[in-house]
């Protein structure tokens, strides 16, 4: 395997037609000899984490004090029904794996609660499902320039409006995605 890639920002090229990536943005959480995993950051979903928590099995004062109205996001096409939370925090819920010392991924209840109690992160994206590659494959993807790789910055995950990390993304390492074409060319 080559240099790891956890805590790296995978950006689509424009050529990427697969529907689950299309202009997304990817933090890459884990990438070690057995694959990767990662959480797409900007593809949001009609729900919004407070409607997510009131469908948990949770006291009513719970549900009502639900106040978080920002959106879920499609993380990944893999276990699209399972919740994840990427955040800053140095508090460690249940189910807590640490991918830097800023960046966390959470995957238990108890975040979900303390968000809508306004007592989670400062700065968290939950997401239903990840994005997942086997041995080797993220790398062979790399290769067919299927993926720009740009160094996380919090900012881009966590500040800057989803619809504009793609090509934020992308212009960290001086690209801008708009002149470059969507389809392939081989010589």
């Amino acid at each position: 395997m080559s240099e790891s890639l956890t805590k790296q920002l995978l950006v689509a090229m424009p050529a990427l037609h697969d529907p689950n990536f299309s202009r997304t943005v990817t933090l890459i959480c884990e990438h070690n000899e057995h694959g990767a995993m990662g959480i797409v950051v900007n593809q949001p979903i009609t729900l919004c984490v407070d409607e997510l928590i009131r469908y948990l099995d949770v006291d009513a004062d719970d549900q009502e004090a639900a106040s978080a109205h920002s959106p879920v996001y499609a993380g990944g096409p893999v276990h699209a029904n399972r919740g994840f939370v990427l955040h800053d925090s140095d508090r460690k819920w249940t189910s807590t794996y640490t991918i830097d010392d800023d960046l966390k991924l959470t995957t238990s209840e108890d975040i979900l609660l303390d968000i809508g109690r306004g007592a989670g992160p400062e700065n968290a994206i939950v997401a239903l499902g990840y994005a997942g590659w086997g041995p080797g494959q993220l790398e062979k993807e790399l290769k067919e320039n299927a993926w720009l790789t740009v160094p996380y910055q919090a900012k881009i995950v966590f500040d800057t409006p989803v619809e504009k990390r793609w090509q934020s993304a992308a212009s960290k390492l001086g690209i801008d995605l708009n002149l470059i074409s969507s389809e392939a060319g081989h010589a």
